[in-house]
C-alpha cells in the first residue's frame, strides 16, 4: 500500500516523480513511486475495468501496472519531461494490456508488494457510479482524470479559504443567480464583503486548477489546451 511518509524536498510535479522514481534505491524513489500510485490509480483501474477486466482482475493489472511502469528498465527510456503526463500514461496502460497475455498468474502478480491495497478498497464502488451514457475506456480515463484534479484544487482550496463551506457553491455557475444578501448573512459580513470574497475565491481557484495542469504538461503552453480538454471530459 502507499504508506504515509515524512515529506522529501524535491517538485511534485508528475514529470518530476517519474524522473525521481528512476533513481533506484534511493529514498526518493520510493516516495515518488508511492505518490504516483496514489495521485493516479483511479484513472488506470476505470481504463482497466472498461476494458472488460474483473473488479479483481484490474486491481491486480494496476498494481501490476504501475510496478512495471517504475522498474528500471522502462524508466530509463524516458530522459526528460515530454508532452501531457495524462497521454504518457494512457499510452501506457494500454500497452501494458496489448503485452500482458499470463492472466492466471493475477495472484502473483507485484512480487508480495500489495502497495495500492487499502487505496483500491473503494475502486468498485467508484467505478458504478460512473455515468451510464456509453463510455469507452479512453472517457472515462479522461473524465476520471479531470475529476482528479479538480478534487486536488477544491482540496488546496479548502486549506486556504475561511469559511469554504459557504463559499464553495458560488465556485462555479451564473454570477446573477448569486444572492449576496443570503451569502453576506451566512458570512456574518456585507453583501460587498461577499462579493469580494466570491470573485478571489474564483481567481485563486483558477490559480490552483492551473497550477495542477501544469504540472502534467511539458510546458506552459499546453495548459490552456489540456484545461479546455479536461472541461470538455467531465461535461
Amino acid at each position: 500500500m502507499c504508506y504515509k511518509k515524512k515529506t522529501l524536498n524535491f517538485p511534485t510535479t508528475s514529470w518530476s516523480l517519474v524522473l525521481a522514481a528512476k533513481q533506484e534505491g534511493n529514498a526518493v524513489s520510493g516516495e515518488a513511486l508511492e505518490r504516483l500510485c496514489k495521485l493516479y490509480w483511479y484513472p488506470v483501474y476505470g481504463y482497466i475495468r472498461a476494458r472488460g477486466q474483473t473488479p479483481d482482475a484490474a486491481r491486480d493489472l494496476t498494481q501490476e501496472f504501475f510496478l512495471r511502469l517504475l522498474d528500471k528498465q522502462h524508466l530509463n527510456a524516458i530522459d526528460a519531461p515530454r508532452g501531457r503526463f495524462r497521454w504518457f500514461l494512457q499510452t501506457a496502460v494500454k500497452n501494458f494490456l496489448a503485452n500482458e497475455y499470463d492472466r492466471a498468474q493475477a495472484q502473483k502478480r507485484g512480487g508480495g508488494q500489495a502497495f495500492l491495497s487499502l487505496e483500491m478498497e473503494g475502486a468498485e464502488q467508484m467505478y458504478r457510479i460512473e455515468p451510464a451514457d456509453p463510455q469507452t475506456p479512453e472517457t472515462i480515463f479522461d473524465r476520471r482524470w479531470g475529476m482528479l484534479l479538480l478534487g486536488r484544487a477544491l482540496d488546496q482550496m479548502r486549506k486556504e479559504t475561511m469559511n469554504f463551506d459557504h463559499l464553495q457553491p458560488h465556485l462555479m455557475g451564473d454570477e446573477d443567480r448569486i444572492s449576496y444578501r443570503e451569502l453576506a448573512a451566512k458570512l456574518g459580513s456585507t453583501e460587498g464583503a461577499a462579493r469580494v470574497a466570491v470573485h478571489r475565491m474564483r481567481r485563486r481557484f483558477g490559480e490552483i486548477l492551473r497550477a495542477e495542469i501544469a504540472g502534467t504538461v511539458q510546458d506552459d503552453t499546453e495548459v490552456d489546451a489540456e484545461l479546455q480538454f479536461l472541461m470538455g471530459a467531465l461535461q
